[in-house]
């Protein structure tokens, strides 16, 4: 594989990233320790790196001999990656964190990880952790957002009810809403199959997307950046995190957390099996939801928390009170895994949703 390397520097830290070659979506980053020691931390994960860089830095201020390295990839090539070092007994990350939390109980469920041992798990609500070895880092809801131009008059849909009425009722939508290409992102797979049973709109919804001809993408960015410019007007079930952070600082992107409900997940992580420092592993961890890290992840990046998300999330909606309903790390979630309900519930989105070339 074919790989550039280019030396940065951040503050005390050098960085290493390492971009796969085309078509891959991996990159590696590698944060000098900032004191003496020859400990390193792998991480991988599905975050990007500008959210995950101030809990780094808090790591490595409290652990000054470690090093820390990052991998960072789509869900789906992550969930690849660790399931193949998982059956070949081999290193990969001393810890693994992903938004796809289907994929992660599925690993967890195989025999892949190893129980966490920290006091920390007594912290969290039930749902939000599971056999002492998966626990969830981060309360991010599933949001609509959109162009506040284009909806200045009328203002936007509250819930999928009004979603779904507007894409009946005008052409004002076609070619203008946008969501996750749900056969390559994983948490978008999750959100949708978390709708399919939450909902008895799910039906009228994807069908409303093909009359509208909806355009799906891999990634949050992607939708995020679409509806900023007005290339689309609703993006739907995005990572809250995302765009909370990028509508602070883009007044033309409006948040929505529909009324009639709001899917929550808790990003989850565990410590795999092989890993080399479990130990940094475990602190890492601890720091993210200790009062440190928890003022890190509310603040700026608002990934939040299991510990301050319900109360936050209420005020940050454009409408209503919201309906939160969190997604429970349980062996209920491997139901989606299945092979094949996994491929009628794709065929029944491809009948449904036809994407336009792009």
């Amino acid at each position: 594989m074919n790989r550039f390397f280019a030396f940065l520097s951040a503050v005390s830290a050098a960085l290493l990233t390492v971009s796969a070659s085309a078509g891959a979506a991996e990159t590696v980053t590698r944060f000098d320790a900032p004191g003496r020691g020859s400990g390193n931390l792998v991480i991988a994960s599905v975050t990007d790196l500008d959210f995950m860089r101030p809990l780094i830095s808090a790591f490595q201020q409290s652990n000054p001999g470690v090093a820390v390295t990052y991998i960072e990839d789509t869900s789906n090539n992550l969930d690849a990656s660790v399931k193949r070092a998982c059956a070949d007994r081999v290193f990969y990350a001393d810890l693994v964190i992903s938004s796809s939390i289907a994929q992660q109980v599925g690993l967890v469920n195989g025999g892949c990880a190893r129980v966490i041992g920290s006091p920390v798990l007594s912290s969290l609500p039930d749902w939000a952790q599971w056999r002492g070895e998966l626990i969830g880092l981060t309360y991010e809801p599933a949001v609509m957002i959109y162009n506040k131009e284009a909806f200045a008059e009328d203002g936007p849909p509250q819930s999928r009810f009004d979603l779904i009425d507007l894409m009946r009722q005008s052409g004002k939508l076609t070619g203008r809403i946008a969501t996750y290409d749900i056969e390559e992102s994983g948490v978008g797979y999750l959100f949708a199959f978390q709708d399919s049973t939450e909902a008895s709109t799910w039906g009228r919804l994807i069908e409303g997307f093909g009359r509208n001809n909806v355009a799906t993408f891999c990634c949050s960015s992607e939708v995020i950046d679409r509806v900023a410019d007005g290339r689309a007007f609703i993006g739907y079930n995005v990572l809250g995190s995302y765009a909370l952070s990028r509508a602070e600082s883009d007044p033309r992107i409006g948040v929505i957390l529909p009324s009639d409900y709001t899917l929550v997940l808790a990003r989850a992580g565990y410590i795999p099996r092989e890993a080399r420092d479990a130990a940094a592993a475990r602190a890492f961890l601890e720091l993210a939801l200790s009062a440190q890290g928890r003022a890190i992840l509310d603040g700026e990046t608002r990934l939040l928390t299991p510990l301050s998300g319900p109360a936050a999330l209420a005020r940050s909606s454009d409408g209503g009170e919201p309906a939160l309903r969190p997604i429970p790390l349980s062996p209920a979630l491997l139901v989606s895994l299945d092979r094949a309900k996994r491929a009628r519930f794709l065929s029944q989105w491809r009948k449904s949703v036809t994407p336009p070339k792009r």
